[in-house]
């Protein structure tokens, strides 16, 4: 079992559970591929900063050999079933991120992008260890990826010393691309490493680094993840709410979190997503995540509210490079 089929089991245990946007035409140019710059606004939706889709057609996208079908739960979620979620929601734009089951394939990821232009950005997966990684980022990056996660399996104490996972954020810094770790929250440490060993480097913690997935959000990891604020690249996603703390609609027992996460980083370092589909499974619905931000989180202004259900993600991930 490699380690990103090993991350889809921990996924089932620790998160249980047209093209109608307009188009982003006037991106602005980057004057040097190291630095971000923000998207023009042409919509006023939200945009959603972390999502995945697959398809059921396993012969024209095939899931990778340490997969079976089996593992694709639910079968699929298509990128229309996904709109049909968001828009309502107020939804403009998306951040998709490869779905775990096609390995380093990205062709159904970006296929999805192509066809929905400025609707969609892609994040996708890299082998580190791989010796082709630098032209294969760069590879990915031209035809739309914009970041890379990282899967964390137990691996993370090893990330610092890795000469492959060096390459792979120093080439992130250089090229303007985001590195994306989903990590547990006894490995923050070894993220904040390597923010201090690249600190131009933009990093995107995905889903509070987990904390509170056991139910309880735990203050010591907390105070971790608030010190990577230091580093002014680094930024959180503010997302899976119905993996977190008491997993329950309408998740106000994540509010603390959130406004202690909002005290450090502030809203222009924070930026929603869903996590779908998990999010619209059982009980958990679209709308119920939106609103956490939108409608209960009293503690932010309507600009910040808006930094964070748009503004962060768009110049983050909707821009353009310059190589």
């Amino acid at each position: 079992m490699n380690s990103i089929q090993r991350n889809v089991t921990s996924r089932r245990s620790l998160l249980v559970s047209s093209a109608a946007a307009t188009t982003a035409a006037a991106l602005i140019a980057m004057a040097r591929p190291s630095k971000l710059v923000a998207a023009a606004e042409t919509s006023p939706g939200w945009i959603d900063a972390h999502v995945h889709v697959w398809s059921p057609d396993t012969t024209k996208y095939p899931i990778g050999p340490d997969f079976k079908i089996s593992d694709m739960q639910p079968p699929s979620f298509l990128p229309g079933e996904l709109l049909s979620h968001s828009k309502p929601a107020n939804g403009a734009r998306i951040v998709l991120v490869q779905m775990s089951f096609y390995q380093y394939d990205h062709s159904f990821l970006l296929e999805v992008t192509k066809s929905h232009p400025g609707v969609f950005a892609g994040v996708g997966i890299v082998d580190y260890r791989n010796n082709d990684l630098v032209e294969r980022m760069k590879a990915l990056a031209d035809e739309g990826i914009r970041g890379f996660r990282l899967h964390s399996t137990g691996d993370a104490k090893n990330w610092n010393a890795d000469p492959g996972m060096n390459t792979l954020w120093k080439t992130c810094g250089e090229q303007g691309l985001a590195v994306c770790p989903l990590i547990n929250p006894n490995e923050i440490q070894f993220v904040d490493m390597l923010c201090q060993k690249f600190p131009e480097t933009t990093v995107v913690v995905d889903h509070f680094a987990r904390i509170g997935v056991s139910g309880t959000v735990d203050v010591k990891s907390l105070d971790r993840l608030c010190r990577l604020s230091r580093f002014p690249n680094t930024f959180v996603k503010t997302s899976a709410f119905y993996a977190l703390g008491g997993k329950t609609a309408p998740y106000d027992d994540l509010l603390p979190m959130i406004r202690r996460v909002y005290e450090s980083f502030g809203p222009d370092r924070m930026m929603w997503g869903s996590d779908c589909p998990y999010q619209v499974q059982d009980d958990h619905t679209y709308e119920s995540s939106v609103a956490l931000i939108r409608d209960r989180a009293d503690f932010l202004s309507d600009s910040e509210k808006q930094s964070i259900l748009r503004d962060t993600a768009a110049k983050v991930f909707f821009y353009q490079y310059g190589w």
